[in-house]
């Protein structure tokens, strides 16, 4: 009787002792990701795409000047379209001003995309599965 119920305790031991760990160790745990530049001798930090960057971390031409820069205020300048459009902005306490972008803001000449009848017919894709053989050994 008391082998009976030490074989009993072992297993249901070892069955406890399986399930203490179930769940697989995420990827991200273990794996880190690298920066995106790397310091080469004399302390000059190079992205990925071997651009040179400066103290901020901005791209910089081998004279020194930023690559890239852009006046968003002067490039939008005009454009009264806006994303969030008439939806109510609780930072700044009003209605986002603007319009949302329609379908009807592209403009392309009629006839540029072709009908489904002038479109090419597509072939089956050979070898397709209900005219192959299954491999020998196979049921």
């Amino acid at each position: 009787m008391a082998a009976r119920c030490l074989s009993a305790a072992t297993i249901v031991g070892l069955a406890l002792a399986g399930c203490s760990n179930v769940l697989p160790r995420p990827d991200y745990v273990d794996v880190k990701t690298p920066a995106s530049f790397r310091t080469e001798p004399g302390g000059v930090r190079v992205d990925n795409a071997s651009y040179t960057l400066d103290a901020e971390g901005f791209r910089v031409d081998p004279q020194g000047e930023r690559i890239g820069m852009i006046d968003v205020p002067a490039k939008t300048a005009g454009d009264n379209s806006n994303a969030v459009a008439g939806y109510y902005i609780s930072s700044t306490g009003q209605v986002a001003p603007g319009r949302v972008a329609s379908t009807s803001d592209i403009v392309a000449p009629p006839g540029s995309e072709p009908l489904p009848s002038q479109m090419p017919q597509q072939v089956p894709i050979a070898p397709a599965p209900a005219n192959v053989p299954p491999p020998p050994g196979y049921k």
